[in-house]
C-alpha cells in the first residue's frame, strides 16, 4: 500500500526542503485574476510532484472578520464568494497534476487565532450559510478538493470535528463532497464521535483504544468505522 504524504501551506509547500514561496492568499485575492491564481496552483502542484507530496494542507479560506486575526494572511478575503472562487481556482490548478490534491481549511467558523481550541462560535443558520460556509460550498461544488480539514473551535456548542450535521449532512449530503475529512492537529474532539460525524482521520493523537472501547460499548458501529476507512483508502489510491 502506498503512503500518503502531506505538506502544510499556505504560501507554497512548507517543508524542510527549500520550496517556492507563492504570494499569500490575501494578495492573490486582491489581484482578482483567476488565471494567475490557477497558475499559482499549477506551480504548487508541479512542485508537489517533484517533492513527492500528495496532499497540500491548503488553501486556507476562513473569512476575514477581525484585523487582529493572526492568520488573516493565509485567508483570501472578507467576502465568501471571492474566497470560494479563489480556493476553487487554486484547487483546480493543484489538482491539474495527477494524484495531487488540496486540503481546504479550516471547516468552519474559525475566524480567530486567540483561544481557537476552546472558542464557541455562536452563528445563526443564515449567517453560517451565507458567510462562513459559502466559500467552502463554492470550492467543493466547483473543484472537488481531495480533502477538507475541520477547525478546532465549537460551533453553537458542538465541536466542528464532531459535527455530523456539518460533515455528513451539509458537506457530503447537500454538497456531494467526494473526498476525505481530517481534523487539525491535536484537536480536542473525542475520536469516536468524530468518526461517527464523518471525520475520517484524527491528526496527531488518534487514541484508537478509545474507538475500540466505544465500539465494544455500542457507541459506534463497525459500518461507521469502515466508512471512514474506505474514504482514507480511496484517498491513498488516488
Amino acid at each position: 500500500m502506498p503512503n500518503l504524504i502531506q505538506a502544510d501551506g499556505p504560501a507554497g509547500l512548507r517543508l524542510e526542503t527549500p520550496c517556492t514561496a507563492i504570494p499569500i492568499a490575501t494578495t492573490l485575492a486582491q489581484s482578482w485574476d483567476m488565471n494567475l491564481i490557477h497558475r499559482m496552483g499549477e506551480l504548487v502542484g508541479e512542485e508537489m510532484k517533484q517533492l513527492h507530496v500528495d496532499l497540500w494542507l491548503a488553501p486556507g479560506m476562513n473569512i476575514h472578520r477581525n484585523p487582529l486575526c493572526g492568520r488573516n494572511f493565509e485567508y483570501y478575503s472578507e467576502d465568501p464568494v471571492l474566497t470560494g472562487l479563489c480556493a476553487a481556482t487554486e484547487t483546480k490548478g493543484v489538482q491539474s497534476q495527477k494524484g495531487k490534491g488540496t486540503t481546504i481549511k479550516h471547516f468552519a467558523g474559525n475566524n480567530q487565532e486567540d483561544n481557537r481550541m476552546f472558542t464557541n462560535a455562536h452563528i445563526s443558520e443564515r449567517a453560517l450559510r451565507e458567510i462562513y460556509l459559502k466559500g467552502f460550498e463554492i470550492a467543493v461544488k466547483t473543484a472537488q478538493p481531495y480533502a477538507i480539514m475541520t477547525s478546532y473551535n465549537l460551533i453553537n456548542g458542538v465541536q466542528a470535528s464532531e459535527n455530523k450535521d456539518l460533515l455528513t449532512g451539509i458537506l457530503r449530503g447537500e454538497w456531494d463532497f467526494k473526498g476525505m475529512v481530517t481534523t487539525d492537529w491535536w484537536t480536542h474532539g473525542e475520536h469516536y464521535r468524530e468518526t461517527k460525524a464523518g471525520n475520517d482521520i484524527k491528526m496527531a493523537n488518534g487514541y484508537e483504544e478509545r474507538v475500540q472501547e466505544a465500539f465494544e460499548k455500542g457507541y459506534i458501529t463497525r459500518d461507521e468505522i469502515a466508512l471512514c476507512a474506505k474514504r482514507i483508502l480511496t484517498m491513498i489510491l488516488r
